[in-house]
């Protein structure tokens, strides 16, 4: 079985990256096991160079087939804030609570149906002598004004998908894998995996 390191020490992603590639005939691990490597700087000004960035430099770092992902929530009427900083929203040191507080109340007089936005997530493969490859998915939704719900991580309290009529935090996971962004990235990075 071979090993796919993903390029996260965070536990949400990491859960739904192992859900998402269940089945599948890679062995998935976490930038845990590898304690050595230093923290990653995400230097990029969009999602795609992020990810590239954390792919290839744990590919480089582990020998190992990488994956990252770089995601974030896109604010219409934030003109698509908080982007690339979607996780330090809030500054540093970041937190879900303080990121969604800090976007509740800069949406705070902005009417229910002008407050669209999207989930947005590219993923990088990366491996030694190999050429970084990357796939996208999106998922558009709503803002809400208050949180709801319990599960998931992020601004999932926040973000409603009018067609399900509840939040991501209001989903199952099994619910959530089928069409968030995320989801929709991995479907095109599994098919891509199956080269390397």
């Amino acid at each position: 079985m071979r090993k796919l390191v993903i390029a996260s020490k965070n536990i949400g992603k990491l859960k739904e990256f192992q859900s998402l590639l269940g089945g599948s005939s890679f062995n998935v691990v976490s930038l845990d096991e590898y304690p050595e490597i230093p923290e990653i700087n995400e230097t990029g000004s969009t999602f795609a160079e992020n990810a590239i960035i954390k792919a290839e430099a744990v590919a480089r770092y582990t020998g190992e087939l990488s994956l990252a992902d770089d995601s974030g929530l896109e604010v219409d009427v934030l003109d698509g804030r908080p982007g690339v900083y979607s996780a330090r929203f809030a500054g540093v040191p970041s937190s879900d609570e303080a990121n969604n507080q800090k976007l509740l109340e800069m949406l705070s007089s902005v009417p229910d149906e002008k407050r669209t936005a999207r989930f947005r997530c590219v993923i990088a493969i990366a491996a030694p002598g190999v050429p970084v490859q990357t796939v996208h998915g999106c998922c558009e939704g709503l803002i809400t004004s208050v949180p709801s719900g319990t599960g998931g991580f992020g601004y999932d309290p926040l973000f409603y998908v009018p067609s399900l009529e509840r939040t991501f935090a209001e989903l199952s996971p099994e619910q959530k894998n089928k069409i968030s962004h995320r989801a929709q990235a991995m479907a095109a990075a599994v098919k891509l995996l199956c080269e390397f």
